[in-house]
């Protein structure tokens, strides 16, 4: 299981990572840009994703994630806390930041992942 708490730590531990209290939510943003979110004591998340993983993840583990409410139709995933590996989360929260990021930031993480 995973908790709120550890979902946030694992987005703001992220380059350039903020949060944004939003529509009674927590957004977690690069630069203004959303690439996830949820509700302190929620029982899931949202992550963005594109509709090909959004698909696949759906497909794996139905009773794990699912198309989020709202922008679900552009890829986004809501992921059960109870339910989901901590590094797939972690996979996820990363991947959700690299599609919001800006280009070269993307490629400066790259280049520090690799030392």
């Amino acid at each position: 299981m995973v908790t709120f708490e550890e979902f946030r730590a694992m987005a703001l531990a992220l380059p350039e990572a903020a949060q944004e209290p939003t529509w009674d939510i927590e957004t977690l943003r690069i630069r203004g840009r959303i690439f996830a979110m949820g509700a302190p004591g929620g029982r899931s998340v949202t992550v963005k994703a594109s509709p090909e993983d959004q698909a696949e993840l759906l497909a794996a583990e139905p009773e794990v994630f699912s198309s989020a409410p709202y922008v679900g139709r552009h890829g986004w995933v809501s992921v059960r806390l109870d339910l989901v590996d901590p590094e797939e989360l972690r996979d996820l929260v990363v991947e959700a930041w690299r599609r919001t990021a800006p280009k070269r930031m993307v490629r400066e993480f790259d280049v520090r992942a690799t030392l």
